[in-house]
C-alpha cells in the first residue's frame, strides 16, 4: 500500500480498476483508494500483469502491505503468494490469527521477476455477522435497498459494491421497512446489528482529536455579534449578482476572520516545539461535512480575496470534498480554521483544534434576539461566536482582542476595507 496522502497510515481498496489477469502501462491507475481524507488513484511505477488480486474491495491495508503481485504475464507466483501470506500470518494480532497456507499453497521455487504491489495476509475468519464494506452500505442506503437480502461475494461473505449492482440490475430493491408490523403480541428478542469496518477518515479524525483534546491546553471565549448590517450588506452585493455566484454568510466570515488575523500575529500562528511559527497570510480552513465524517479545504490567502472570490472557491472546494476527489494540499496546511453549523438551527457550540493550528471559531446561527439599544428593547439578528484557543500560544486577552477586531468588521463589513 503507497502512502497516497501526508497523514496516510492505511488505506481502504475502494475498487480495482484493473482485473487479475489485465496488462497495464506505467502510470496507468490500478486501482482506487480510500485515504484518510480522499479517495486517491493508484498508479503503476512500470508495466506490467495484475496476477493476483490480494486485497479485494472494501479491505484495508497499512502502510507497505502487499495487496495484489504484478509481474510478467504467465509467470508463477504461488511460491511469493506463499511467502506473502506467511508473513502476513506472522504479523498479525494474536487475537486474529491467519489461517495457515493450503497445500495447493507450499511454496514452489521463486519466480523469476514477479513482484508483490502492496499485499496482505489471508482475511480473518467470519464471525457470522453481516459484514459490509463502506461503499456498498451507502449504495445500499442510497437505493432503498435491504442488506439482509444481499448475499455477499467478497470475503468472508463481504457485502461489496459489486453486489449492490447487481441488486440495482436486478429491478428495484424491496424497501427496508416492508417487514409485518409489530403488534402487541409480538416478541422481540435483542436488536440485530451489523458492524461496518471503519472508514479510514473516520479513524484518523478520532486519533488527531484525541491529540488535540489532551496535550493542547485549551480555553474558549465567546462573543456575541450584531448580525444586522452584515445581512443588509450580503442582501445589497446579491442583488448585483446571479444565482450562481451569490455570497453566503460563511464567506464574509471567512474573509473577516481573514483579515483579524492579519492583525493579531499571535492568533494567525502555532507551537512548533520551542517555536511559535507566525504566518505571513490567513489561510483559512472550512469544515465541511461528507459522509464519513469531517475534512477542511483550506481557502489559500483568505485575507487577500473578496466576498465573491471567496465564495467561489469554497463552492469548488465543497464539490470535491464530496466527492472525494481533493489533493493533499487542498486540506492541509491551514493556519486557523472556521465550523460553522448555524445554517443547522445550532445557536452555540464548541470546537476542537485542529493541530497545529492554534485556534478555531464555531459558528452559531444569527437568529432575531431582543437586546437593549440606548434604554429600548428592539430585535436584532445575534449570532453567538465561540473561539478555542491554544494556550502556548493565545493568551486569554490576546484571544480577546482578536475577537473584537472580528465583530467589529462583522458588525461593520465597511471596516473590512480598511
Amino acid at each position: 500500500m503507497p502512502k497516497l496522502s501526508p497523514t496516510m497510515e492505511e488505506g481502504q481498496i475502494a475498487r480495482w480498476v484493473k482485473n487479475e489477469g489485465e496488462s497495464f502501462e506505467a502510470n496507468e491507475t490500478l486501482a482506487e483508494v480510500d485515504t484518510d481524507k480522499a479517495t486517491m488513484e493508484m498508479t503503476a511505477l512500470s508495466g506490467g500483469t495484475l496476477l493476483k488480486i490480494i486485497k479485494g474491495e472494501g479491505e484495508t491495508a497499512a502502510l507497505g502491505e502487499a495487496i495484489a503481485i504484478i509481474g510478467k504475464s504467465g509467470e508463477d507466483f504461488s511460491a511469493l503468494l506463499a511467502e506473502i501470506s506467511s508473513n502476513g500470518a506472522a504479523a498479525k494480532p494474536a487475537a486474529e490469527p491467519a489461517p495457515a497456507p493450503k497445500a495447493e499453497e507450499k511454496p514452489a521455487p521463486p519466480p523469476a521477476k514477479s513482484e508483490p504491489v502492496f499485499a496482505a495476509p489471508v482475511a480473518a475468519e467470519s464471525t457470522g455477522r453481516m459484514i459490509v464494506s463502506p461503499i456498498a452500505a451507502r449504495m445500499a442506503a442510497d437505493n432503498g435497498i435491504d442488506l439482509r437480502s444481499i448475499a455477499g461475494s467478497g470475503p468472508n461473505g463481504r457485502i461489496i459494491k459489486r453486489d449492490i449492482e447487481q441488486a440495482l440490475a436486478g429491478g428495484p430493491a424491496k424497501p427496508a421497512g416492508t417487514a409485518k408490523p409489530f403488534t402487541a403480541s409480538t416478541v422481540v428478542g435483542a436488536s440485530p446489528f451489523r458492524d461496518e469496518p471503519t472508514s479510514k477518515m473516520r479513524q484518523v479524525i478520532a486519533s488527531r482529536l484525541a491529540e488535540s483534546i489532551g496535550p493542547i491546553p485549551t480555553f474558549y471565549l465567546t462573543v456575541e455579534i450584531e448580525m444586522d448590517n452584515l445581512l443588509a450588506t450580503r442582501k445589497q452585493i446579491n442583488g448585483n449578482l446571479d444565482d450562481d455566484a451569490k455570497i453566503s454568510v460563511n464567506d464574509i466570515i471567512v474573509k473577516a476572520a481573514a483579515m483579524a488575523l492579519v492583525k493579531h500575529p499571535w492568533v494567525n500562528a502555532s507551537y512548533q516545539g520551542g517555536n511559535v511559527r507566525f504566518y505571513e497570510q490567513a489561510d483559512i480552513g472550512v469544515a465541511v461535512a461528507i459522509d464519513e465524517g469531517l475534512i477542511t479545504p483550506v481557502v489559500r490567502g483568505a485575507n487577500l480575496k473578496g466576498f465573491a472570490e471567496i465564495s467561489a472557491e469554497i463552492k469548488d472546494l465543497a464539490a470535491k470534498a464530496k466527492a472525494k476527489k481533493l489533493q493533499p494540499e487542498e486540506y492541509t496546511g491551514a493556519t486557523f480554521s472556521i465550523s460553522n453549523l448555524g445554517m443547522m438551527g445550532i445557536k452555540e457550540f464548541t470546537a476542537i483544534i485542529n493541530p497545529p493550528e492554534s485556534g478555531i471559531l464555531a459558528i452559531g446561527g444569527a437568529n432575531p434576539t431582543p437586546v437593549v439599544r440606548d434604554g429600548q428593547v428592539v430585535v436584532r439578528n445575534i449570532m453567538n461566536v465561540t473561539m478555542s484557543c491554544d494556550h502556548r500560544v493565545i493568551d486569554g486577552a490576546t484571544g480577546a482582542k482578536f475577537l473584537q477586531t472580528f465583530k467589529q468588521m462583522l458588525e461593520s463589513p465597511a471596516m473590512m476595507l480598511v
